[in-house]
């Protein structure tokens, strides 16, 4: 079994993008990796190249800024990284910028990869997630935070990324996945409030027109981890990679995880949600198999 990893990063600096533990996380796992580093303001492209170059691949791109509609352009870089793949790998391991595993899961996604390696049904295999927000200590709960997503597919160039890169089709079809247990870290809300303020700016310039911006300006600026739906205290362990920048968290954020803020309509299937245990009219991009 070979396993080739692929991300995509772009001013991965500027927007403090832990892709160096990102990456780090899953070469264990990996017999190669590929980064298209997009065109930066940074040292991005640098930084990338001294990570590991027995192992790493660099694929150096232009983004393409007027693929703007629905974040398009993220597809499109996914595309060019998973296109660099060479045929001789049979898993392809996807991992978002901000994305990071814990060495806790290398066993079951070792024994998943290895089980299913061999039955072409199985296109994909799904991961459970962690969404943090505003520090290391508090994860996000409510209906606005994907609790699953494909990140292993097959080396087969007939899939590909789907809408703004959070997954993929096969021939514009969901994939056919098995569920397997283990979590994908996500550091997306992590960050410095000023540093996430300047990368809110450049992430919704992926989606809107200048004119769209302009507008979005005002909210874009009130940016604060102290406006959260619902939260609670995160009582696992990080992955070791991640210890550094842990450790050196220089900012404070006040969430109170006892206090909902929803709409009525979203409190009642957040309230069931709770109960019940299964999360109602949730969007899937893949079929369980």
């Amino acid at each position: 079994m070979k396993v080739c990893g692929f991300t995509i990063v772009r001013n991965g600096i500027k927007y403090g993008y832990p892709v160096v533990e990102s990456i780090k996380s899953v070469l264990p796992l990996c017999d190669h990796f590929v980064v298209a580093v997009g065109d930066s303001d940074d040292d991005t492209l640098q930084l990338i190249k001294s990570i590991d170059p027995s192992k790493i691949e660099v694929v150096e791109t232009v983004w393409d800024q007027s693929l703007r509609q629905g974040g398009r352009v993220l597809a499109v870089e996914t595309n060019k990284a998973f296109d660099a793949i060479g045929s001789e790998f049979d898993w392809c391991f996807y991992i978002q910028a901000d994305e990071v595993v814990h060495e806790n899961d290398f066993p079951a996604i070792r024994e998943a990869m290895l089980k299913w390696i061999n039955n072409p049904e199985v296109e994909g295999l799904l991961f459970k997630y962690y969404h943090f927000w505003g520090t290391f200590d508090y994860i996000g709960v409510n209906r606005q935070w994907y609790r699953q997503e494909i990140r292993i597919v097959r080396n087969n160039k007939r899939i590909r990324s789907f809408r703004d890169a959070q997954g993929f089709r096969k021939d514009d079809r969901k994939l056919k996945v098995k569920q397997i247990d283990a979590h994908i870290y996500h550091y997306g809300w992590v960050r410095p409030p000023a540093v996430m303020v300047a990368k809110q700016r450049n992430f919704a310039s992926l989606y809107l027109t200048e004119e769209g911006l302009k507008k979005e300006e005002v909210d874009l600026a009130k940016f604060s981890y102290n406006e959260v739906d619902a939260v609670k205290h995160f009582e696992g362990t990080h992955p070791q990679c991640m210890q550094s920048l842990i450790d050196k968290l220089s900012w404070k954020v006040d969430v109170n995880e006892n206090e909902i803020n929803m709409k009525f309509k979203d409190r009642l299937l957040y309230a069931f949600e709770k109960t019940f245990g299964y999360r109602l009219f949730e969007y899937k991009n893949f079929t369980k198999i």
